[in-house]
């Protein structure tokens, strides 16, 4: 927090853990998003595959993102326009792959949150290959080409998804509702509905 308030003044922090900041959450302000610990489960289990989060929100929308897996040292960061890059040993741009769609699908899921709804759509999809990852890594899987699609039908906060959706469109990905809207922040509710973060409108539902 004393590290983001002074890049720009005017822009309030809102955190998962701070829940009386969680009052300045709404889509007519600027605010920065974060979640300190995403991938709670993974960091008990002592898994290297937990993230910071930290999003920077205008007007409902995740402008800029940045991603880090402190265990890992693997730092991902982009939005919308921007492009989106990962840095360990080096810095990369990372981009979605541009392939045509394969006959296996590169599906990522949760090993903790893979409901029943998230395998019917799974199997919806035909051959796949499963790519499993924690926390919000899933979202950069599909950003840095490792993986195609990631269906997420069970609950999430704005927190968990709102830094890694910036980061995957950045590099030409999206991460829609079930109607194909983009996700929103700063809604009435903190809870997201269920979503599809895709490499291309292709893999999608009709």
């Amino acid at each position: 927090l004393q590290q983001l308030r002074p890049l720009i003044p005017a822009c309030l922090v809102v955190s998962e853990e701070d829940k009386t900041s969680q009052r300045y959450r709404n889509n007519k302000n600027s605010f920065w998003l974060v979640d300190p610990l995403d991938g709670t489960k993974e960091f008990i289990a002592h898994s290297d595959e937990f993230t910071v989060n930290i999003a920077l929100i205008e007007e409902g929308h995740s402008i800029l993102g940045v991603v880090y897996a402190p265990a890992m040292d693997y730092m991902y960061w982009g939005g919308p326009g921007l492009g989106a890059f990962r840095a360990g040993t080096d810095v990369q741009t990372i981009r979605v792959n541009q392939g045509s769609v394969h006959e296996i699908c590169r599906v990522v899921a949760s090993r903790n949150h893979l409901n029943t709804e998230t395998q019917a759509f799974i199997k919806q999809l035909g051959k796949v290959d499963l790519v499993q990852a924690g926390s919000s890594l899933k979202f950069c899987r599909v950003a840095e080409g490792v993986a195609d699609i990631y269906p997420r039908l069970a609950p999430t906060s704005e927190w968990d998804t709102a830094a890694a959706q910036a980061v995957l469109e950045g590099a030409g990905g999206m991460v829609v509702d079930l109607n194909g809207y983009p996700l929103r922040y700063g809604k009435p509710d903190v809870l997201n509905p269920p979503f599809i973060a895709a490499r291309n409108t292709i893999l999608l539902p009709a």
